[in-house]
This record gives C-alpha cells, sequence and structure tokens, in this order.
C-alpha cells in the first residue's frame, strides 16, 4: 500500500519544476507589488506549498486508468453514508478486543491506513493557512473542506470528463478526515510556528531604501512591456501610420513616461519608475534613454534584418555578421553589468535610472543607479 503512495509523490516532484516555473512570474510580481520585494522565507513558504499542493492532488488523482475509456467502477462511485470507514475496519481487522498484542495489527491494515492518510493529507494545508496566510478557525475548516470537496468532485466527474466513468469513489468518509486533518494541522501550527520566523514579522526591519532595482525586477517590467507596446505598433500599422515602429515606441516609451513621472506599464507592475538624478524624469532624457535602445541600437538591428532579403550574397552576409555581432554585445553587455550590479549604456548616456515605487511611502525611494 505505501508503494501506491510514493508513486504519485515521485510524480509530484518529477513535475514541479515545470510548475514552478510557470508559478514564477505571477508570483514575482505579487511580492513586488504588495512587499516591495521579495523575501526568501515567504518565497521559500510557498514553493514549499506549491509542492505540498501538487503531491495532495497527484496523491488523489493516480494513478490513472490505462485508457480514456474506462469500465465504470462495479461497487458505484459514491459512498455517502458518514463514517462507513468504522465498518470497513471493523470487517476487515484482525485486532481482538480482548487481545492488546493485536492492535498493532491495525499498522498493516488497509481500512485504518486508509483513513490515516486522509487525514494526513491536509495536515499541511491546516498549518499553512494558519501559519503564512493568517486564517482564522472558520475560514481554515472551509477552506480545508473546500479543497476535499475540490478532491472528491475531480474524482466522481473522472477528472471533469477527461475519462468515461469515475475510476475512484466520492466518499464522505473522505471529507470529513480531510476536513479534521485541515482542523489537526491549524492546531500544530501553533506549536510549529515556535521554531520558525514569524510571517507577520518578515518585513518589520526590512528597509527599502537599501533595497536596489534588480535585473530580475527590470526584466519582468521589460516582459510585461514587450507583450504590450507590439499591440499599440499593430494599432499603428493597421491605421496606416507611417514609420509605425518609431511612433509606437515613442508613444509607449517616452510620451506615456513623461506624463506618468516615469512608469509604463510594466514598471507600474512592478512598482519601479524612471528618474534622473533622483528628480522627476524629462521628455529630453526619456528621449535620449530610448531613442539610443529603441531607435538607434533595436531600430538599426531591424533595419539590416529587414534589408538582408534585397541584396546580393556578399552583401547579405555581411549585414549578417553586423547583425550577429551587434546582437551578441548588447547581449554580453547586459551579462556584464548585471554581474557587476552596473548600469548599462543607454542609461549612462542619458544620466537615467530606476528607483522603487512604494506605495506607502509619500515620495518613491530613491537608490543610486545599480
Amino acid at each position: 500500500m505505501l508503494h501506491s503512495y510514493l508513486f504519485p509523490i515521485s510524480d509530484a516532484f518529477m513535475f514541479f519544476p515545470f510548475a514552478a516555473f510557470l508559478f514564477t512570474l505571477p508570483f514575482m510580481i505579487i511580492q513586488y507589488r504588495k512587499y516591495g520585494y521579495i523575501n526568501k522565507v515567504r518565497a521559500f513558504m510557498l514553493y514549499l506549498f506549491l509542492l505540498y499542493l501538487m503531491n495532495a492532488f497527484f496523491l488523489v488523482i493516480l494513478p490513472l486508468p490505462p485508457t480514456r475509456h474506462n469500465a465504470a467502477l462495479t461497487s458505484g462511485a459514491l459512498q455517502p453514508i458518514p463514517l462507513n470507514f468504522v465498518n470497513d475496519i471493523l470487517k476487515e481487522t484482525s485486532v481482538v478486543a480482548s487481545q492488546p498484542s493485536t492492535y498493532l495489527h491495525l499498522l498493516k491494515e488497509r481500512a485504518f491506513l486508509q483513513v490515516v492518510f486522509n487525514i494526513l493529507l491536509t495536515v499541511p494545508f491546516g498549518m499553512m493557512l494558519r501559519y503564512y496566510f493568517r486564517t482564522g478557525w472558520a475560514r481554515a475548516i472551509a477552506f480545508s473542506f473546500l479543497l476535499s470537496l475540490f478532491f472528491e468532485v475531480t474524482q466522481i466527474t473522472a477528472i471533469y470528463g477527461l475519462f468515461d466513468h469515475p475510476y475512484r469513489v466520492f466518499d464522505v468518509d473522505d471529507l470529513i478526515m480531510n476536513t479534521l486533518g485541515g482542523i489537526c494541522g491549524y492546531l500544530a501550527a501553533e506549536w510549529l510556528a515556535r521554531f520558525l520566523p514569524r510571517i507577520e514579522k518578515l518585513d518589520d526591519n526590512v528597509d527599502l531604501s537599501t533595497k536596489r532595482v534588480t535585473y530580475t525586477r527590470r526584466a519582468i517590467a521589460f516582459i510585461i512591456d514587450s507583450i504590450i507596446c507590439p499591440i499599440l505598433v499593430s494599432i499603428c500599422y493597421f491605421l496606416h501610420i507611417p514609420a509605425s515602429y518609431l511612433v509606437a515606441s515613442g508613444i509607449y516609451f517616452m510620451l506615456i513616461p513623461w506624463l506618468t513621472d516615469g512608469v509604463t506599464p510594466g514598471k507600474w507592475m512592478v512598482r519601479i519608475r524612471l528618474t534622473k538624478m533622483g528628480e522627476r524624469i524629462s521628455i529630453a532624457a526619456l528621449f535620449k534613454r530610448y531613442a539610443l535602445l529603441y531607435w538607434v541600437f533595436f531600430g538599426l538591428i531591424m533595419l539590416l534584418g529587414s534589408s538582408l532579403d534585397n541584396l546580393p550574397n556578399i552583401s547579405r552576409a555581411f549585414l549578417g555578421v553586423v547583425v550577429f555581432f551587434l546582437s551578441a554585445w548588447f547581449f554580453v553587455h547586459v551579462v556584464i553589468r548585471m554581474f557587476r550590479k552596473d548600469t548599462l549604456f543607454y542609461e549612462k548616456l542619458s544620466k537615467t535610472h530606476h528607483v522603487i515605487l512604494w506605495k506607502k511611502a509619500s515620495e518613491p525611494i530613491v537608490k543610486e543607479p545599480e
């Protein structure tokens, strides 16, 4: 029976890196917006919680039937009688009440172990509700029940129609035991919290003025802006506006930040803004910064790339080499500056840099160029 539990757990660990990858970007955005920085303890706890949820879900749904066209359960897909597990234990047990030496047999019997595992399944959930999310009693019980209900609904619907028939039973006893497990975890969290940092005090000694704007944070803002700005370029192109790329990038990276005190949608998402020597960003500084980056450097690469098809082979090869070396230089430049925690070439020339825009401060926190 133990092997049937280890198999789903091993699968959960195998798929965890993929889930963590998908989880990372929204997690970082939320942390930056809510706390102004990313705390390692908070990050560790949330990734651990994600791993737990994956393990719990895999334990519920695995192993899967060999085919989608599976047969219906002969015993039915619904067990609606509360505390029916007591009858199951009494039917299967070899324990004799008058012989204490047989009591340990329970630890090897399927019906009893199934109850224990159903309780243990949601103990970590209850612990996280109290320790990390600071949930009250009523909500902890409700959330534990809802988590269990989600598991049972997933089972009785055959993973929401993925299979022809349910391959596991919707058991009312599972709802009861899972909810009980959440309560046990909630109680245990008070004892566990003595050995862990208090979540509500993680930010007490944090001074955001000492936090630099990391390249990771800037990269997230850049990704968001790189998704939105091409939409504006497409709109300009659709409207037959001449030099659509130049117009759209000028509006997005120069006009909008000038009107919003150095904030693009991407920067707003991670709470950073641009400034020039600690003062409000000027349109001239924005022009110098982003004209160098998007019009001169990236624009030159785009121009060279778009000209390759209309040139002789020798010229095409030469321009291809130029585009490659320009791209390679910029990549190496960014990597070196990132490790040195220094500013990029267009930031030095425009004398602009990022600062943290923190909602609780009357003014954005100014940090020297990284």
